[in-house]
């Protein structure tokens, strides 16, 4: 993990402050402390002024989302903090979890002062075995200490947090499915609206946010909105982590203003391309984003204004997956429709048929045995899933297929010319 500038989420990382003792000596606690002296609704503004969005992929600006919860609604307010992080490209989350649990928890607790919860849970993905067990015993010193059951810190607010397992499925990632499996059921989509701030867990109001989202509150509860936008852009500020993965010589997590230039993340922070290669693609957001040419790349600013107006694509969950010269497009499309047909809750037509045709062609292009009409027939798979699902992950199969195949469209056409890889990649479909 680079030590950058102005680090927010990641501040004293490296300082081990996974015990409760060590995260007091340095500050910790002293936040909540004095939010659970303010009115719930100066904790609410303070976060909207701020201008924070959800890191967890959408973007959505927080205190917009607390204030969405009914006025004078006298019942359950329920609060789940999203840590099922699946999407491939994004290893953020996991890092908060089990190096500073603490953070996490104290945001947890002013968060949910703030909208006046009655419980809140985390929703863990089910593969975080080490982060399970260090949150959970954070959870437990925490307890133990006050800050959580209650009558917290003598405030007179009470708030349970509880930690909950997922069983693996990435579909839970989206916000109503994780209801519905908090609930006891199938982990799939709600059509919306209502929102989950309108009617969610057990029917409840219910805020939904992220693990990193939620860990930046206590510093903005801290210091104030104006010193969290003195960061970042205008209409995105504040900092984010972004996950670096691929053809960079050093990957890693790299806490960065939002707006920072992808090329200076991409070759001042992470050394650049090895070997001497050049850069071919970055998918700039996590996997469900579509892809950025090499070109558009070194145009483009990391936040969504930039992002968007200069390469039609999005930060989302700010996994940069790098691609040197040498990647084949074509197998590195097959594998991640692959994932997404695998992920697919079955709810959706176009999104279940769509993302198994979509591989199946793209294993066949791979393997030699692609056909001129390919090309259009993907085209028309991603037109035909991309806004025609319940949720996101109808989109997160249509943005990359449509965008891999517009931007490289020549390299799928050499595949099916010369039947098979001219990069000598191994198919996507050999085991």
């Amino acid at each position: 993990m680079e030590p950058t500038p102005d680090r927010v989420v990641y501040k004293d990382i490296e300082k081990n402050l996974v015990s409760i003792d060590r995260y007091i000596e340095h500050g910790g606690y002293e936040t909540l402390k004095r939010a659970l002296a303010m009115k719930p609704e100066d904790i609410v503004n303070e976060v909207d002024a701020s201008g924070l969005r959800g890191l967890g992929g959408a973007n959505f600006p927080t205190g917009k989302k607390w204030k969405f919860l009914p006025k004078n609604y006298t019942g359950p307010i329920y609060f789940c903090i999203n840590a099922d992080e699946s999407e491939p490209g994004t290893f953020k989350d996991r890092e908060i979890l089990r190096r500073l649990p603490h953070r996490l928890i104290e945001g947890a607790v002013i968060a949910g002062h703030a909208f006046r919860a009655t419980d809140a849970y985390v929703y863990m993905r089910g593969e975080f075995y080490e982060p399970y067990r260090v949150f959970q015993q954070a959870l437990d010193e925490a307890y133990a200490r006050g800050f959580l059951g209650k009558n917290i810190a003598g405030s007179g607010f009470s708030l349970d947090l509880k930690l909950h397992r997922g069983a693996g499925a990435y579909i839970c990632g989206e916000e109503t499915a994780l209801l519905e499996s908090l609930e006891g059921k199938r982990g799939e989509p709600r059509v919306k609206p209502p929102f989950p701030a309108v009617q969610g867990l057990f029917g409840c109001p219910t805020i939904i946010n992220n693990v990193e989202t939620i860990s930046q509150v206590p510093a903005i509860v801290a210091n104030g909105a104006q010193w969290f936008r003195a960061r970042g852009t205008e209409k995105f500020p504040g900092t984010r982590v972004f996950c670096v993965s691929g053809h960079v010589n050093k990957p890693g997590l790299y806490e960065l203003p939002n707006g920072t230039p992808l090329r200076e993340l991409i070759f001042d922070w992470c050394g650049g391309i090895p070997a001497g290669r050049a850069l071919k693609a970055v998918i700039p957001g996590g996997s469900s984003m579509p892809v950025l040419t090499a070109d558009l790349a070194m145009k483009v600013n990391l936040d969504n204004d930039s992002m968007f107006s200069v390469g039609g694509s999005f930060t989302g969950s700010g996994g940069v997956i790098v691609m040197d010269d040498q990647t084949c497009m074509v197998g590195f499309l097959a594998r991640l429709i692959k994932f997404y047909e695998h992920e697919s809750c079955g709810q959706c037509t176009p999104c279940r048929e769509g993302s198994a045709w979509a591989r199946k062609i793209l294993y066949r292009i791979d393997a030699g045995g692609g056909r001129p009409e390919d090309i259009d027939t993907l085209k028309a798979i991603a037109k035909g899933i991309d806004g025609n699902t319940i949720c996101a992950l109808g989109e997160a199969t249509a943005w990359p297929l449509a965008s891999f195949v517009r931007h490289f469209e020549s390299e799928f056409a050499e595949h099916i010319e010369r039947r098979g890889c001219p990069l000598k990649a191994e198919p996507a479909g050999v085991v």
